[in-house]
């Protein structure tokens, strides 16, 4: 994968340039007491078009922020003035957390040079930067969609291989929701995790907003029993971090990684699931 983070520098010397777009891809768990939108009219970095995870996803189920239709998407940002020949630029305001599923997002319905601000607004803010408030409009644009069917996965597929054992499946979420000793945040849910599966925190693999280093990913996941040349379904709450993780993967050189989009939220709560604890 060529390397999906640009710079402060970078977006810095090119903030004006036609052909970029920056997006500001804020999401926060429900108790985190955080608006992101609220947040982004109260200030951003010049330029930034909010995208709204909760609302640019699949209406007509009542999981959380599951990939929309490719219609649907492509109308969303179309009229967010972003197309897919443009160079997009995500980032958030926590520095990496829910920009990875913005930007897995944008790449799986066709985006072409689709990246990540390093460090986010967190580090943007810190270099004093120039930060502008309001939203941010721009003329409605054409997106042509077209989804990568492998890069995410269905509640049957994952079912299926429980007894295929085809894929590893690796969990983003911190290690006591995986091992079922506290409560999901969501209510509903059961405790546990998918048989089988591994767990890779989410908090791993970063630090200060930054992607760890190539080299401590792959140890990182060589401790925790993950063999990156075999086939990977990510997963985790909602399918937010298990991006991250996929991200990471990635990075550390796997080839074959899917993500669970529906992830705990729908298999929580699904009557056929099984579950280990």
């Amino acid at each position: 994968m060529d390397n999906p983070f640009v710079s402060t520098d970078w977006l810095a010397a090119h903030l004006r340039d036609p052909g970029v777009v920056v997006v500001d891809g804020s999401w926060h768990m429900p108790n985190a007491s955080r608006n992101a939108q609220a947040e982004y009219l109260a200030g951003h970095i010049p330029g930034a078009v909010f995208f709204d995870i909760d609302g640019i996803a699949d209406t007509t189920t009542d999981l959380p922020h599951m990939l929309p239709a490719p219609a649907d998407f492509a109308r969303a940002v179309g009229a967010l003035g972003i197309s897919e020949a443009q160079t997009i630029v995500v980032y958030d305001e926590i520095g990496l957390f829910s920009a990875p599923r913005v930007w897995w997002t944008f790449r799986a319905f066709g985006a072409g040079n689709v990246v990540m601000l390093e460090g986010g607004g967190p580090k943007w803010r810190a270099e004093k930067r120039p930060i502008e408030a309001g939203l941010v409009t721009r003329d409605r644009v054409r997106f042509d969609a077209s989804f990568d069917a492998d890069a995410a996965v269905d509640f049957d597929t994952v079912l299926a291989n429980l007894r295929t054992h085809a894929a590893q499946i690796i969990d983003a979420r911190p290690a006591p929701r995986f091992h079922g000793e506290v409560a999901e945040p969501r209510k509903g849910l059961k405790s546990g995790h998918i048989p089988g599966s591994l767990n890779v925190p989410v908090g791993l693999l970063s630090e200060g907003g930054r992607l760890k280093s190539p080299d401590e990913l792959r140890a990182l996941f060589a401790d925790r029993g993950v063999d990156l040349g075999k086939p990977i379904i990510t997963s985790c709450g909602s399918g937010i971090t298990a991006v991250t993780l996929a991200l990471a993967l990635e990075q550390a050189g796997a080839t074959d990684v899917s993500v669970y989009d529906g992830s705990w939220a729908e298999w929580g709560a699904h009557k056929d699931a099984e579950i280990e604890s």
